[in-house]
């Protein structure tokens, strides 16, 4: 959860997301072996988006897809292309693949409390985006977030926390101080679908690799909210 976490790479005077970039486009340009991908055609963002939103709404009726997961395994151990890529929240309560009625393979997961954007977490979007080819991003916050409203608590009560959880604290500190300006009667709520948007719009400026995708029609990223007592996602 730490926005500043420290890895052995800045030893070398690299950063972790300097490097999963560079090894990106290693793979991509044939410096380095490339991940093996599964043989399907690219999902493009639209059709992308339109398979969550689908299998939302098959997980909110009960009428969930029957799936043997033991099918294909041998197949997955061996490649994957992921048609979309979910920044969510390490909340207990929300499992996306569930949620979006979805198998294994076909969801690249990045979950951190607050489901904001670190370093860590933007690197591992940027390798879903440009090895494995996944051209949705979405960022889900939920109903009755923790971590939002542990923000809350500290903003306006300067409760002191210990540990690490004033990195994630200082990570979703914007999005309540927004909704606080814009004077919201459900500030958890208002500070919940602020936190998604402005997510949302820092992997779109992203360098050098998603904010080039966007450019190129190859990506494109949505946020949405994750009810927790229907089951049913808002896109925000």
């Amino acid at each position: 959860m730490c926005d500043h976490c420290v890895s052995a790479a800045g030893k070398t005077g690299l950063s972790r997301r300097g490097l999963f970039a560079a090894g990106a486009g290693l793979a991509l340009a044939g410096a380095l072996p490339a991940p093996v991908r599964a043989q399907s055609t690219a999902v493009g963002a639209d059709e992308a988006l339109k398979r969550l939103v689908d299998g939302n709404a098959r997980y909110v009726a009960g009428t969930l897809n029957e799936r043997d997961f033991s099918a294909g395994r041998a197949a997955r151990a061996a490649s994957q292309a992921p048609f979309a890529s979910i920044l969510s929240c390490a909340d207990s309560r929300i499992a996306p693949e569930l949620a979006f009625d979805q198998g294994p393979g076909q969801l690249f997961v990045t979950r951190v409390a607050g489901n904001f954007v670190n370093e860590d977490v933007l690197a591992s979007l940027e390798y879903g985006a440009q090895v494995l080819g996944s051209q949705l991003i979405l960022v889900l916050g939920h109903s009755n977030c923790g971590a939002v409203s542990a923000t809350i608590n500290v903003v306006k009560e300067k409760t002191q926390l210990p540990g690490h959880l004033p990195a994630l604290i200082n990570a979703i500190r914007p999005a309540v101080l927004a909704a606080q300006k814009e004077g919201a009667a459900d500030l958890l709520k208002a500070a919940t679908i602020a936190n998604v948007r402005l997510n949302v719009a820092k992997l779109r400026k992203a360098t050098p690799i998603l904010s080039q995708r966007l450019a190129q029609k190859q990506l494109s990223v949505v946020g949405g909210i994750y009810d927790l007592a229907t089951g049913k996602v808002e896109l925000a």
